[in-house]
């Protein structure tokens, strides 16, 4: 089973919870054990677990990384100018291997899935395969 989801990100820098409509498509496949990977085919877009109940922990996580790896460096060499965005999806990675347990994601109270936009706004891919 797999399927791509399409987003459009609104902002530069941006972290979509992405959790239920991963969890709404594997309730439609009637997945009740097994595993989830998903992945995001960008160099400059990432995906990570993180809390999902306080909305100033993203707030916080890109201004963070905004810090690391602040936008405008003059010793960049990367003709698009985007270097922070490719550091940023580094750091966080590409894909989350998630577990389904009694036909739900397996997480924690707190935590959801985030689509990371490091370079937005844009049209924007994320793939999903299920593996019982």
């Amino acid at each position: 089973m797999l399927k791509t989801f399409e987003l459009r990100t609104d902002h530069h820098d941006q972290m979509i919870d992405v959790t239920s409509e991963i969890e709404t498509w594997i309730k439609e496949q009637e997945v009740q054990d097994g595993i989830v990977i998903v992945t995001t085919l960008h160099t400059t877009a990432g995906l990570t677990v993180n809390e999902n109940a306080d909305p100033d922990v993203k707030t916080d996580m890109l201004r963070r990384f905004s810090e690391v790896y602040p936008w405008e460096d003059s010793k960049d060499l990367h003709g698009e100018g985007n270097t922070a965005a490719h550091m940023k999806t580094s750091t966080v990675g590409h894909s989350q291997t998630l577990i389904i347990e009694q036909g739900n994601l397996l997480l924690g109270t707190w935590q959801g899935l985030y689509f990371c936009e490091f370079d937005g706004p844009r049209n924007r891919k994320f793939t999903a395969k299920v593996i019982q």
